[in-house]
């Protein structure tokens, strides 16, 4: 299987080493969460992106209600990806398990500390690449990190697309976009953040639950927004060339984005639940495993496969495998995070007590009826 991660290969979990996002140029300014690097001089917070909008962006629970629970999940994932039929590969995906532990931070409360990333870019790899490898980042270094965890994420998603668009400033063949689903685990708390058709959904007993909302142009709230930014929809698309309303990147697009803002926004929408134990596991996918698949289908047969060996990683393959054979044309990119250790328990459904009306001999009484009316 070809796909990309990150810089690193396919699959992972809590058994394995933990997938390394910091490949290549970028591992400087991974290096430590505090500690200054060649590349902040590009990659700086602004000002503006702290005074972020948050009609979308609901803010969780204090820090504190993330550690007094009984439930602890105990994260265990995968990721795969592969090239399906296109030429080209676009997608990656990122999965730490232990977040904050990788990042060079103490870890404040019981349970897990983990990140999940999926990106489905466009336009060539490199928005894809460039967001897998800064967003965490920008996340962990955010001064209101971990106090304010869903404020910190959406304002990170923003901070990647400024420096995305400087990056781009200096070299021009960088110029892409990507959508962007981030999955944060902090205790029991599940936080998603959403920007594009990448989608999160958690199977609670078999139950799908969605977790993110599809940002297609022809959805009514996306269409009005971007009429509102000066935008239009043409044919489904978002000014007659995006298929998607909101991404990171594309700032070569005339007409999409500037400083004032756009009709293409990087703005993430924001879900968050506290975990229980009927929460059994999180799927991430891009748009080419759900061109094939309805959420609870993809909840069912990722449940069957978990429950025949309880590996998150080969569960991403089967899932990608399956999507190819129901021939789908995109790239595909899959993250499954489990939450318990056990594989998925069988549902057993209760039979119903069957309640007679009618006596046995009453039935023989209108069986002798119905058969004197036949002659």
């Amino acid at each position: 299987m070809e796909g990309s991660e990150c810089g690193g290969k396919n699959g992972s979990s809590s058994e394995r080493r933990p997938p390394n996002p910091l490949a290549g140029a970028y591992r400087q300014c991974f290096s430590s969460a505090h500690v200054a690097s060649p590349c902040r001089k590009t990659l700086v917070r602004r000002p503006s992106l702290v005074k972020m909008t948050t009609s979308d962006v609901s803010i969780g629970p204090a820090l504190g209600e993330h550690c007094e629970t009984d439930f602890i999940p105990i994260v265990r994932s995968g990721g795969w990806a592969d090239i399906g039929f296109r030429q080209s590969m676009e997608d990656a995906y990122i999965c730490v398990d232990n977040f904050m532990l990788k990042y060079g931070l103490e870890s404040f409360c019981d349970g897990p500390s983990a990140f999940y990333g999926v990106f489905d870019g466009h336009g060539g790899k490199h928005a894809a690449d460039f967001a897998c490898n800064h967003l965490p980042r920008f996340i962990i270094e955010d001064e209101d990190f971990p106090r304010e965890i869903e404020r910190a994420v959406a304002s990170a998603f923003l901070q990647t697309d400024t420096a995305l668009a400087e990056a781009c400033s200096v070299d021009n063949t960088l110029g892409s976009g990507t959508t962007a689903l981030a999955a944060l685990v902090v205790g029991r708390s599940l936080v998603v953040a959403n920007a594009g058709d990448c989608r999160a959904v958690v199977s609670r007993r078999g139950k799908a639950i969605e977790m993110s909302r599809d940002h297609k142009p022809v959805c009514m709230k996306e269409m009005k927004r971007i009429e509102a930014s000066g935008g239009y929809v043409y044919d489904g698309y978002l000014n007659g060339q995006l298929n998607v309303a909101r991404a990171l990147g594309d700032w070569h697009m005339e007409g999409m984005k500037s400083q004032e803002g756009g009709p293409l926004s990087a703005e993430p929408e924001l879900m968050s639940m506290n975990l229980t134990e009927e929460d059994e596991f999180l799927i991430m996918g891009c748009d080419g495993l759900w061109d094939v698949f309805r959420s609870q289908n993809a909840v069912d047969f990722a449940r069957r496969k978990l429950q025949d060996h309880n590996d998150p990683v080969l569960c991403c393959r089967e899932l990608i495998d399956e999507a190819l054979k129901r021939k789908s044309g995109d790239n595909l990119a899959v993250v499954v995070v489990c939450f318990h250790s056990k594989p998925p328990p069988n549902l057993v459904v209760p039979r119903p007590r069957v309640q007679r009306s009618i006596s046995a001999e009453g039935l023989r009484e209108l069986q002798s009826f119905l058969d004197s009316l036949g002659n």
